[in-house]
């Protein structure tokens, strides 16, 4: 039998009932990588020793009578997250050489669930593209279309999962670098709320892994299926020991509902600031239906609504500025701005300069923004919406991001405007969750999200499992 795009609680049943072993899971594994991988590209730093090894540990330990939430499952890791012993450089040719020697937290948390981690996966410079290509590792390519990319930031995980290396993946998100990928490759992915999950060791490698709660970012699952998304979910979700959870322990609230027909959903579809292509429209009226064939409650429009173009410009801000901060850049464009251009374009330069006051004024902005998504999830359960307006584009390495256009049905925009559906979930910091939504008419993969309540990340998961039949859910590329 070929266990490969089985998925974990598949192989979790597997194991228990002696049916196979985590060597030999690893074995096929490593196998697909070596016969498949030279052409997708996904995994950069493979690590098979040292997983026949924790295969070979797994196994010993069942046959002791132990049992672990992932005791012996396949696993990749974004190649941002810090692992003992394996080079951390986040595609920046300068840390090439970077071996850090502590295990990210994260990290630390699959191996003691007992997963066997295969190694790391690819990501673009600085993890700031909606691709992933870099000088030290080279291009990740779609499974489904190898001249097109598999997303950004963590586009290496979904390519791996869409090509069955390994059953499970984590990666990070703040430009949607989580839900595009898996949108592009078709696979399930969750952005938690922010805070939801530690991320200390997911870091760059010219700065200390130290327990900081970042703004916008978050570390979170991937996988083939939603119900182990929320297996993994599980065991990454929780303050650090560090910090926080010297004080708290977690206790996430149940979904809302159990059944489909007990949600209350708004669809969007529209933009004011970028146009919606018509696959990926497509995708979420394929949702919006199988949600009224199931007995949901429907809606396309709510007054309850934040203004979709302050959210956007908001995000952009908070964005840019956190990210020059970080990264700093020399740039004097927003000088030749007019006083009265409102692009995202003009947003993202003026935010290059942004003072400590400029951020704070955003900041109270979005906690207005905050509140009101409370009103609305007072009302709805859920929030249906494109994760970007196309699927998968083709490879565009053109050495200036700001100066890249995507082509939405023969109609180019600025390349970075397609961000605005993933910033409505990650500017507030609430939890979504990318599903499958069927292909285009090229045959590409098509996803939506779900954003669900803030700290109520079982709400949006719940829904994305009662949907994964009605709307098809992972299928191996062809």
């Amino acid at each position: 039998m070929e266990w490969s795009f089985q998925t974990a609680e598949e192989l979790i049943a597997a194991l228990r009932a002696g049916a196979v072993t985590s060597v030999e899971l690893t074995d096929e594994a490593i196998a697909r990588i070596e016969r498949d991988d030279e052409v997708i590209n996904a995994i950069c730093v493979p690590d098979f020793d040292r997983a026949r090894a924790a295969a070979d540990s797994a196994d010993q330990a069942r046959a002791r009578g132990e049992d672990r939430p992932l005791l012996g499952i396949p696993v990749t890791v974004k190649e941002s997250y810090n692992i003992a012993g394996l080079p951390t450089t986040w595609g920046m040719p300068p840390h090439r050489d970077y071996l850090p020697s502590e295990d990210a937290v994260q990290v630390s948390r699959l191996k003691a669930a007992g997963a066997v981690v295969l190694g790391k996966t690819n990501v673009p410079l600085g993890l700031q593209d909606i691709q992933s290509f870099n000088e030290i590792y080279g291009t990740t390519s779609n499974p489904w279309a190898h001249g097109r990319t598999a997303g950004g930031s963590s586009g290496g995980s979904a390519a791996a999962l869409a090509s069955g290396f390994g059953a499970l993946s984590i990666g990070s998100d703040i430009g949607g670098s989580l839900r595009t990928p898996a949108h592009f490759c078709g696979v399930y992915a969750h952005k938690p709320t922010l805070g939801l999950v530690a991320n200390r060791g997911m870091v760059p490698p010219s700065e200390p892994a130290l327990p900081v709660d970042l703004d916008l970012a978050v570390v979170g699952p991937m996988a083939r299926t939603a119900r182990d998304l929320a297996l993994l979910l599980d065991l990454m979700a929780g303050p650090d020991p560090l910090t926080h959870g010297v004080a708290h322990r977690l206790a996430l609230p149940p979904a809302r509902h159990e059944r489909l027909g007990d949600f209350r959903v708004l669809v969007l579809d529209e933009h004011p600031l970028i146009p919606t292509g018509s696959a990926v429209r497509a995708g979420v009226n394929r949702v919006a239906d199988a949600l009224v064939d199931g007995g949901a409650r429907v809606a396309r429009h709510s007054p309850l609504l934040p203004d979709l173009t302050e959210a956007a410009t908001l995000y952009m801000q908070l964005l840019i500025s956190g990210s020059v901060a970080r990264f700093p850049i020399d740039s004097d464009a927003a000088a030749g701005l007019s006083a009265d251009d409102r692009s995202l374009d003009a947003v993202r330069l003026r935010a290059m300069e942004f003072s400590h006051r400029d951020w704070l004024e955003a900041n109270n902005r979005r906690e207005l923004h905050r509140h009101g998504w409370r009103r609305l999830f007072a009302e709805f359960d859920a929030v249906v919406c494109p994760i970007t307006p196309t699927p998968a584009f083709p490879h565009d390495h053109s050495p200036d991001p700001l100066d890249r256009r995507i082509d939405i049905d023969g109609v180019e925009y600025p390349y970075f405007d397609q961000l605005v559906w993933a910033g409505l979930a990650t500017m507030p910091g609430l939890p979504a969750t990318a599903i499958p939504a069927g292909r285009s008419p090229e045959g590409l993969p098509v996803g939506v999200q779900l954003i669900g309540p803030m700290f109520e990340d079982r709400t949006p998961l719940r829904l994305a499992g009662l949907l994964e039949r009605r709307t098809g859910g992972f299928q191996a590329p062809e």
